[in-house]
């Protein structure tokens, strides 16, 4: 197995761990939730949300919600800024393309998908 293909497999590994968590994917989902339905998702101001506002209506402790925070941020999946009193976060593009990419078995040359065959896909020698 090349070098590349398993530094992708344990990229999404680690990815798929943090969303493992129900609290982890929750505040995943909500901040990819701020698109109205049938618009697709852009990074932007927009798509930022305060760490105040992604733990309402979770009943996440503050200083349990900063760990999940931390958490997606090591596995790539977010990214997050200081903003005067306040912490901004929002889905890391990248990432999100990468794992369409992946759960949607596109070809890709830099993610693990493009290295996923079928067996009815195979050629026939």
């Amino acid at each position: 197995m090349s070098n590349n293909r398993t530094i992708n497999l344990e990229r999404f590994a680690d990815m798929f761990k943090a969303l493992g968590n129900s609290h982890r994917l929750a505040i995943f989902l909500r901040l990819i939730s701020c698109c109205p339905p049938g618009t697709k998702w852009v990074a932007g101001p927009e798509s930022r949300r305060v760490v105040g506002q992604l733990g309402e209506d979770l009943g996440i402790a503050p200083s349990t919600l900063s760990h999940h925070i931390k958490e997606l941020r090591t596995a790539g999946l977010i990214s997050a800024e200081r903003r005067g009193k306040n912490i901004e976060c929002w889905i890391d593009a990248e990432a999100l393309n990468t794992l369409v990419d992946l759960l949607t078995a596109q070809e890709s040359n830099d993610s693990a998908a493009g290295q996923i065959r079928c067996c009815a896909c195979e050629e026939s020698d």
